[in-house]
């Protein structure tokens, strides 16, 4: 469900930033101590949520992280509030320098996503009861799309170096989803069994769980806007 397991980013120098130390793997850990130890130390410990996946190894780390707010910049990088797959889900920008002008003067960004982007693939958005929320997650994207990026580098996977194409991929599937959902429902499929075999068909056998938890999401968002039928049945 990770991938090949979570990024850690060791970022800047004298002293650098950890973003998401990750699980609480011992050579993990002593691998991002050693980068940081390179680097000057770890000066500060960034989380973009606080998923064990991302979170655990903080701890192990022996550096409390920062959580910064909306709009806040530590250590050269910005957070952005970007809720959806967690309710405290952050995205940090890293600006880039115009050519021949000053740090400050940002031409583009590069983005550390967390889990909001992927390498590859989709991220699991989940219901209310699992801190997710599918409107939110669909702002967030959207927030990021208005953003200069120049790379995006996820939580989990390789770097993304077309950032716009990405995001409009994201946002596109989940949209297509939705569309699918509403055309079953105001076709009169109620069943939530057979919604999730209509519209998540492309979706092999083994993770039907959590395209179930996915659809949940949908429903969410359907209903928060007015826009759910009722009489839905397991």
């Amino acid at each position: 469900m990770t991938l090949e397991g979570t990024n850690t980013y060791v970022v800047g120098r004298d002293p650098a930033t950890v973003i998401d130390p990750g699980p609480a793997d011992p050579g993990h850990i002593e691998a991002v101590r050693a980068a940081a130890e390179a680097r000057g130390g770890i000066g500060t410990v960034l989380l973009t949520h606080s998923h064990g996946d991302h979170a655990d190894g903080v701890e192990m780390l022996g550096v409390e992280p920062t959580r910064p707010k909306d709009a806040e910049t530590v250590a050269g990088l910005e957070a952005l509030a970007t809720p959806g797959h967690a309710a405290n889900h952050l995205c940090f920008l890293l600006p880039q320098a115009a050519p021949g002008g000053e740090a400050e003067e940002a031409a583009s960004y590069v983005c550390f996503t967390g889990d909001l982007i992927l390498g590859w693939g989709s991220t699991i958005v989940g219901p209310r009861e699992f801190g997710g929320s599918l409107a939110d997650y669909m702002a967030s994207l959207r927030r990021l799309e208005a953003i200069d990026l120049e790379l995006l580098l996820p939580g989990h996977g390789p770097e993304i170096d077309d950032p716009k194409a990405k995001i409009a991929e994201y946002i596109a599937h989940r949209q297509e989803r939705e569309d699918r959902l509403l055309a079953a429902l105001e076709r009169g499929e109620r069943s939530r069994a057979k919604l999730l075999a209509e519209v998540w068909d492309d979706v092999p056998e083994p993770l039907r769980g959590p395209a179930a938890i996915a659809m949940q999401a949908h429903l969410e968002k359907l209903e928060d806007e007015g826009r759910l039928p009722p009489g839905m049945t397991d």
